[in-house]
């Protein structure tokens, strides 16, 4: 790759309307607000955006909707990960004619896989449906139950795949990380892709990382991001424990739901979840922002401008 994928890229949510129909409309403004934090891309259709919860046809749609809202101002990674290789084929065909800058696919993951080498050839087809776009495989062996030795998979795809750009590696294994980083002389870009640690995996050597709590709270992992690099490094990791308490406090409801309702409170609502992931009450909104107030997150969370939340639904 020429040029790699750097800083912080948020895996964007799809937003929904009250009947559970995405809503296209809400994406212009999700995407104007996330440009104003200083994100440096988007990467949609992931685990975050429900991208298995959604029909082909939404998937296109969503696609071509956060490409035309970023208008060119930031990269826009599609993931484009299905059970139907064929289907996963199809929709890198479409992210390549509607102008995103890379496509990052899961394997399937029904019928499990524990070898490196078979991973490599659904990534194969998968990269050769957009060929002239870097490729990036997505490691989440959490969700997707493919826990394979990811080395290995860079000796086999880097070999075997002429677009292979790297992976989106999300997984707390930082030695594992490391490695990947150094592999080849650092050959690949490793996006890092577990919020919590990114401190950590800025001192293995990441330089871009994807996340979903970077939709509420860029301006504080760039705040760590910046400190690391100017040796601050007690800031850092005092902005990265403010990173952890955020992240308990919404891992105390189900995490995507919880983290919809707190993208209303900004004042981007996205609606609800689809099953199986399941709505947050009103009960558990309103205690989820008293929680998020108690430990200063409308302050330290959002640039100074905008830090006055919107009030949850009540």
């Amino acid at each position: 790759m020429k040029h790699r994928l750097t800083g912080l890229i948020p895996a964007t949510y799809t937003p929904l309307s009250a009947c559970g129909d995405i809503d296209l409309e809400a994406v212009r403004p999700l995407t104007e607000r996330l440009i104003a934090d200083g994100v440096d891309g988007l990467y949609v259709c992931g685990s975050t955006g429900e991208g298995v919860s959604l029909r082909l046809d939404e998937r296109i749609a969503v696609t071509e909707a956060f490409i035309a809202a970023a208008a060119g101002r930031v990269p826009v990674i599609v993931h484009v990960g299905h059970n139907s290789l064929a289907e996963a084929c199809r929709l890198a065909e479409h992210a390549a004619g509607a102008g995103a800058a890379a496509t990052s696919a899961m394997p399937p993951t029904y019928f499990r896989i524990g070898d490196a080498r078979v991973v490599a050839d659904c990534c194969v087809e998968m990269a050769a449906a957009a060929a002239d776009l870097p490729f990036y495989y997505y490691h989440i062996p959490v969700m997707s139950g493919v826990a394979i030795d990811v080395p290995a998979l860079l000796a086999e795809a880097g070999r075997r795949i002429p677009n292979f750009a790297g992976v989106k590696y999300t997984a707390n294994t930082i030695h594992e990380y490391l490695e990947c980083v150094a592999f080849d002389g650092g050959r690949f870009d490793m996006l890092f892709g577990y919020d919590e640690l990114l401190l950590p995996a800025l001192a293995v050597g990441a330089r871009g990382a994807v996340g979903s709590t970077f939709n509420i709270a860029a301006p504080l992992y760039r705040r760590i991001m910046e400190a690391f690099a100017a040796g601050r490094i007690d800031e850092a990791r005092a902005e990265q424990l403010r990173s952890v308490q955020m992240i308990r406090v919404l891992m105390k409801r189900p995490f995507h739901p919880a983290m919809k309702a707190v993208l209303g409170m900004l004042g981007t609502p996205c609606g609800d979840c689809r099953l199986p992931l399941p709505k947050l009450s009103a009960a558990d909104t309103r205690a989820l922002e008293e929680e998020l107030r108690q430990i200063g997150f409308f302050e330290w969370a959002r640039p100074a401008a905008s830090a006055e939340p919107h009030l949850a639904v009540r």
